[in-house]
C-alpha cells in the first residue's frame, strides 16, 4: 500500500537506465516519521509503480514503501558518492 497521497506531474523515473538512481525528498508533509527532507533515497525499481507516478524507497522504518514521485528529486551523484550507498 502506497503511503502518502497520489500526485500528480513529476516525471523522474527514467525506466530504460539500469544505473543506480538517487533521489533527495524535498516534501514529507503526508509521513513526516518515515522521509526526511532533504534525504537522499536509493529508488528501488518498480515499472509499476511509475506507472502510477510513484517511487519506491527504504524510508526510515527500514521497510521499501511506495510514495508520491513529487515527494522527490532526482540527482545525479559522483560515483565516490554512489559507493557510500552500495
Amino acid at each position: 500500500m502506497p503511503r502518502g497521497s497520489a500526485s500528480r506531474g513529476s516525471e523522474l523515473w527514467r525506466q530504460n537506465n539500469s544505473e543506480t538512481q538517487f533521489v533527495v525528498c524535498i516534501n514529507n508533509e503526508d509521513d513526516p516519521a518515515s522521509l526526511e527532507v532533504r534525504k537522499i533515497y536509493r529508488i528501488i525499481p518498480d515499472n509499476r509503480a511509475a506507472e502510477h507516478q510513484f517511487i519506491r524507497v527504504i524510508d526510515e522504518s527500514g521497510e521499501d514503501y511506495l510514495y508520491p514521485a513529487a515527494y522527490f528529486v532526482y540527482i545525479e551523484l559522483p560515483k565516490a558518492v554512489e559507493a557510500v550507498f552500495a
